[in-house]
């Protein structure tokens, strides 16, 4: 089997790249600054990408900074994940119109527009992976999903930032691209500015064969400085969540430790986390009607285990309390994911500690969970 052609594009040459993806019929979305973040939103030329910038995470903090150089991708990841373009937060459903007969009912799906994801981190091919296996691979397929994901075009970027919050690399699901992408980009800034690109795909092949001057391929020095990019960022994760492969089984015997009162004590239960999770799925169902009875119409919305009224049953919500939708959050997450899916919920991108407003760290909350009880005074056991 023949390997994949690793080509070298000029940074000059990227405009000819995003145009050969528009001609093949494809709109790019990628990352651009606004609001003082990084955001995905549609991208016409490289101008338009977050050149010299870079993010700054914490628990409860995010910062863009300017960097030495310009660097286009040179940040970790931002608020916005690919969920919010596959499996979009409002979608309608259905709409009916009152007719002389009665009402007539238009159901059909929203249409998909070809879309090209431009900056597609590792761990974002994981979660997109896990929600293929979840909203496509199981017993009830959604249409929605499967028209948008068909219609999408995957271009990688090689993490060359570890963000302060990310652990993909404990989670194995990064920061190297290692397949799932129709084209795979690594910047490289010395000695001079260009992309080792690395082709996954034959659709990802149709595009490299529109450009007008065809990328010579990259040197031997060129793959292993590409190499070089993600060891480095490998070596400079912000965070590690221990002992991943025992977490599944461990965390089902912390049903009543006192570390879910400790964090309960800081949980907001605002759902911060479960929106910027690139995994998280779940939704509900909402009708409205106009004033005058003729129009109706059915959306799908986001929803989240934190909100009171996600496990609403007759009598009340099942999960009352901050302590037992933490807990339902987050076991479900690293464990009991496994049993649904055969993955863990979690690919390390380091958002929800970022974005959750008082701070709290799944990576220190599940190493505090797990963590050896301490003796009783005296060596008493």
């Amino acid at each position: 089997m023949t390997a994949p052609p690793t080509l070298r594009l000029a940074r000059a040459d990227l405009d000819a790249l995003l145009d050969a993806v528009r001609a093949d019929g494809w709109t790019v979305l990628g990352p651009t600054v606004r609001e003082e973040a990084i955001v995905y939103d549609r991208v016409d030329r490289a101008a338009d990408l977050p050149a010299g910038w870079t993010d700054v995470q914490a628990p409860g903090r995010y910062r863009l900074e300017r960097r030495a150089d310009e660097a286009l991708f040179g940040y970790a990841v931002g608020p916005h994940s690919w969920k919010r373009a596959l499996h979009p937060a409002d979608v309608r459903l259905w709409r009916a119109s009152r007719t002389a007969d009665g009402f007539a009912v238009d159901d059909a799906p929203p249409a998909a527009e070809r879309t090209a994801f431009l900056g597609v981190r590792a761990c974002e091919l994981a979660a997109i992976a896990i929600q293929d296996r979840v909203l496509l691979d199981g017993p009830y397929p959604d249409p929605i999903y499967r028209a948008r994901r068909e219609a999408t075009l995957l271009i990688a970027v090689q993490c060359g930032t570890a963000g302060g919050t990310c652990f993909c690399a404990s989670m194995n699901t990064g920061p190297g691209v290692t397949g799932g992408a129709d084209l795979t980009l690594t910047e490289l800034l010395e000695p001079a500015h260009a992309f080792v690109v690395e082709v996954g795909s034959p659709r990802g092949a149709a595009i490299v064969a529109r450009l007008a001057s065809p990328p010579p391929p990259a040197t031997e020095p060129e793959r292993a400085a590409a190499g070089a990019v993600v060891a480095r960022t490998a070596a400079s994760m912000g965070r590690t969540l221990d002992d991943p492969a025992r977490v599944p089984a461990a965390l089902q015997e912390t049903y009543d430790h006192p570390r879910w009162d400790d964090v309960a004590q800081r949980c907001l239960t605002c759902a911060n986390c479960t929106m910027v999770c690139p995994t998280c799925f779940c939704t509900q169902v909402s009708d409205t009607t106009d004033l005058t009875g003729d129009h109706a119409e059915r959306w799908r919305r986001w929803d989240s285990c934190f909100t009171l009224e996600f496990t609403h049953v007759h009598g009340g919500s099942v999960r009352q309390t901050a302590r037992s939708r933490y807990r339902q959050w987050l076991t479900h997450k690293l464990s009991t994911w496994h049993d649904q899916f055969g993955t863990s919920g979690c690919v390390g991108c380091g958002r929800c500690i970022t974005w959750c407003p008082v701070g709290i760290d799944i990576t220190e909350e599940v190493r505090a969970l797990l963590a050896p009880a301490a003796p009783a005074p005296g060596g008493a056991q």
